[in-house]
């Protein structure tokens, strides 16, 4: 009975360090969980920036925090000012037309006459396009319901793109301040990493540090080089809203969707509106910044990483449509480390067992 008494005693106490040990950890979870994701996106940043930190370190004469604060501040001036550019080119785009369907002004070019002969969506596209040029304003009352839904998906998209931009900026607030501390910070990272994972531990933190910066370069990178190439092509052709193409361009080419479903219809848009020689310089010019992913990629995805760059798409890509931006790099680094342990598992035996 006595031993009994104790080992109930004990187990009861080992119950209640546990459960308030539970607690204070979901308390503590409760209290950051608006700062998880600008943490995450703050270390992902770090992370993709430090080979260019050193080097800017290097070039002020070690001054690590002047370093940390100038990086910061670029970063800053890159998300800000096309953050910029792009709510006035929407603004000033959205009162254009405002102005125009109240005055009557605006007007819709009649399609060309090889529309109608298009296969499938010709005739019915050719109708619709003549309707509008006729009588603007009667389509666009047909098209209220439509109009109205789409009016109320750009406002949420733009508070959330509002939101996220904030996101950002404390993110990289967060970077700054993780670089101005790289040491300790990589010394804090590989001693959790030692105690997840024992003696993989280093490994595991070297794995981590360069898909993060492989995923960087290879999707991210890739992307947004498509979507400026691609804004540059739509200021220079004169389209209206060219920032807002550009950044679905960039979304689209994120999700590896590629910018063919924006660039479509605006060659069309050019086809039927501008002369020939331009139009075909626009479609050359499309052509090649639509392909630029094929080229890019397999050269910067999963290069220095001892992991097949298929095991980083597919965990990149899985990881956005489960969890969004911030899956592309949460998914490959799980994916990966994941593929190792397997390999480890699977030909790593312990000594003196049987091959």
């Amino acid at each position: 009975m006595p031993q009994q008494n104790t080992f109930v005693a004990n187990a009861l106490e080992a119950t209640v360090r546990i459960g308030l040990l539970l607690v204070l950890a979901a308390w503590c979870f409760s209290i950051v969980q608006p700062f998880v994701i600008p943490l995450a996106w703050g270390i992902i940043i770090a992370v993709a920036q430090y080979p260019g930190y050193r080097t800017l370190c290097a070039w002020l004469g070690g001054r690590r925090r002047a370093a940390a604060t100038l990086m910061a501040v670029l970063d800053l001036l890159v998300l800000l000012v096309p953050a910029v550019l792009l709510s006035g080119t929407l603004l000033d785009g959205a009162q254009g037309l405002a102005r125009g369907l109240q005055e009557g002004t605006l007007a819709v070019p009649p399609p060309p006459d090889s529309v109608k002969g298009w296969p499938l969506v010709g005739e019915p596209l050719s109708a619709f396009w003549v309707q509008a040029s006729q009588n603007l304003t009667e389509t666009a009352a047909k098209l209220a319901p439509q109009l109205k839904a789409a009016a109320g998906w750009l406002l949420s998209t733009a508070v959330g793109a509002g939101f996220s931009v904030l996101q950002f900026i404390l993110a990289i607030i967060i970077a700054g301040a993780l670089l101005a501390h790289a040491d300790a910070s990589a010394e804090f990272a590989r001693a959790v990493a030692a105690r997840l994972a024992g003696e993989k531990g280093a490994e595991i933190t070297r794995l981590s540090e360069t898909i993060v910066r492989s995923v960087t370069k290879g999707i991210l990178g890739v992307a947004l080089a498509q979507a400026i190439l691609a804004g540059v092509g739509f200021m220079v052709m004169g389209i209206p809203a060219a920032g807002l193409w550009a950044l679905l361009c960039l979304l689209l080419s994120t999700v590896q969707i590629g910018i063919f479903p924006i660039t479509l219809p605006i060659l069309i848009y050019v086809f039927a509106t501008a002369d020939t020689v331009p139009a075909v310089l626009f479609l050359v010019w499309s052509l090649m910044v639509g392909s630029l992913d094929n080229v890019l990629k397999p050269l910067v995805l999963g290069r220095g990483v001892q992991v097949p760059m298929a095991v980083i798409f597919v965990g990149a890509i899985g990881g956005f449509i489960a969890s969004g931006i911030i899956g592309l790099f949460v998914g490959a680094v799980v994916l990966a480390l994941g593929y190792k342990l397997l390999l480890a598992w699977v030909y790593e035996r312990p000594e003196g067992s049987a091959v």
